[in-house]
């Protein structure tokens, strides 16, 4: 079985300005394309899932996911990402 390029990264925390734009800068400085995204706000929390492909990416996953969760933790949320892989199979009906 061919391994799935793409990621599924999660964002959940108070809204505040600019929660796109910085998930999105940090995704572009590792070479990552955002392929979706949905996003919404429930009461003041706000709640993205992203689908990025990391094929091109000029840093490892590790890196990748450590550098959103740096992220996460200077804006007050919490980031994470998964390979697409791994989240299908947490989610599995």
């Amino acid at each position: 079985m061919q391994k799935s390029h793409r990621v599924i990264v999660t964002v959940i925390g108070r809204d505040r300005v600019g929660i796109i734009a910085n998930v999105s800068a940090v995704l572009a400085e590792a070479g990552a394309n955002i392929l979706d995204i949905s996003q919404s706000v429930m009461d003041e929390f706000f709640v993205m899932i992203m689908m990025v492909d990391i094929e091109r990416a000029g840093v490892p996953f590790a890196e990748l996911k450590q550098r959103l969760n740096a992220k996460g933790e200077e804006m007050g949320l919490k980031i994470d990402a998964q390979h697409e892989d791994v989240f299908k199979f947490m989610h599995r009906i």
